[in-house]
């Protein structure tokens, strides 16, 4: 498609659309980032983002990645030869595997078929099993991007102390934090791990560990080599608002103001509107007559929703439709999911009206790469979306 006009619809779960607000916050001159305007900035945010994750430990913020930060907590807390219990719940939680596996972490890793989220009740079975307490962690992924399925965090904590075991509780919140409730510190997590550029509306480039004081204790202790993902010299610089090495400084000016907008709508408002969205979007999938992949209403994901292409139809041939026709960008399905399905985001900045004009578009590729549907999908989101409407 040539000549376009008007906005281009980013629906893919993420990097999500960046803010006006977010822009104009970044667009300043660079600064001196060993200066008094920078230690202001630096303080400012590393105490703002702890709200975010709701705890009152410290948030480490790398310039990097979610994938960076994945490294951090594994080198901080683990080390070679340590066993840990890690569950199939996707494309992302394979990933970690193999980044744990190439440290010489031996990992347990219990098959899933991808359409459900860690049953807690085998988490809890398992650690009783480990009468010896050999397992050092347990890692999930708390919203699997790849599948559209949420696992139940707080219950699996419950389930790690009614096992009694001490393992260590990481947590991947990438695609969670900031869409989706995360209690850091009401949860017992030791490490929750996550990005710039989902809920928090950033552009790539910021990776966040979250620890509690068993996780530094833990890293005081381990054997793992690191430098640059380092904890502590991260703390001891952060201490004064800096850091030992080079910030993303403009995209900390950035994470400044989408803490801002966090805050003035309200953590739990977010939380809601994300839950409002997804469920409009899973009643227009239910209308065209297409599947959610995600099979567990309780794990239904409000940062994105996967849906399943009808046999014999591609979904990557229909995802080129939606783009070339009427430039909408949905997600591809990844790994053994690539081309059996597509996912529509619907997290950071997204509201009735953007969700509204996404769904429109793909109602519209549906019908004009002849995916046999039901048309109505549209109107029944609407519907859900009045539904939740005070007036």
């Amino acid at each position: 498609m040539t000549g376009r006009t008007g906005r281009h619809f980013l629906h893919i779960p993420g990097p999500s659309p960046v803010p006006e607000r977010v822009l104009r916050a970044m667009d300043r001159q660079i600064i001196d980032h060993r200066g008094p305007e920078f230690a202001r900035l630096g303080r400012e945010v590393l105490e703002g983002i702890r709200g975010v994750f709701r705890t009152q430990g410290p948030v480490i913020i790398y310039p990097g990645s979610g994938t960076g930060a994945w490294e951090a907590a594994i080198v901080n807390t683990l080390s070679p030869g340590d066993r840990v219990l890690m569950f199939e719940t996707g494309h992302f939680a394979t990933l970690w595997r193999q980044m744990a596996a190439r440290f010489g972490i031996e990992v347990e890793f219990v098959p899933g078929d991808w359409r459900r989220g860690v049953d807690p009740a085998a988490v809890e079975a398992r650690l009783s099993e480990d009468r010896a307490r050999s397992i050092k962690a347990v890692m999930v992924v708390h919203n699997e991007t790849s599948t559209g399925v949420t696992s139940r965090i707080a219950a699996i904590r419950r389930a790690i102390d009614a096992a009694g075991h001490p393992a260590l509780f990481l947590v991947d919140t990438i695609s969670s934090l900031a869409s989706v409730d995360v209690r850091h510190d009401e949860w017992g997590i030791d490490v929750t791990v996550s990005g710039s550029q989902k809920g928090l509306m950033l552009p790539p480039g910021l990776g966040f560990t979250a620890i509690s004081e068993k996780a530094r204790a833990a890293a005081r202790h381990n054997t793992m080599p690191r430098s640059y993902w380092d904890w502590e010299e991260m703390l001891k610089a952060n201490a004064s608002g800096t850091f030992p090495y080079t910030p993303a400084t403009n995209l900390l000016w950035g994470l400044r103001e989408a803490i801002a907008m966090l805050r003035e709508e309200g953590l739990d408002a977010v939380f809601a509107r994300h839950a409002r969205l997804a469920a409009a979007t899973r009643a227009a999938v239910e209308a065209w007559g297409l599947e959610v992949l995600c099979q567990n209403p309780d794990e239904h994901s409000p940062v994105l929703t996967a849906v399943m292409m009808p046999e014999g139809r591609g979904a990557d041939a229909f995802r080129a439709v939606a783009l070339e026709r009427f430039d909408l960008s949905l997600g591809a399905g990844l790994s053994k999911l690539s081309d059996k399905i597509f996912r529509i985001g619907h997290l950071g900045e997204t509201n009735d009206l953007t969700l509204m004009g996404a769904l429109s578009g793909v109602e519209m590729a549906l019908a004009a790469s002849r995916v046999p549907h039901r048309p109505g999908g549209v109107l029944a989101a609407m519907a859900s979306l009045g539904a939740g409407l005070d007036g």
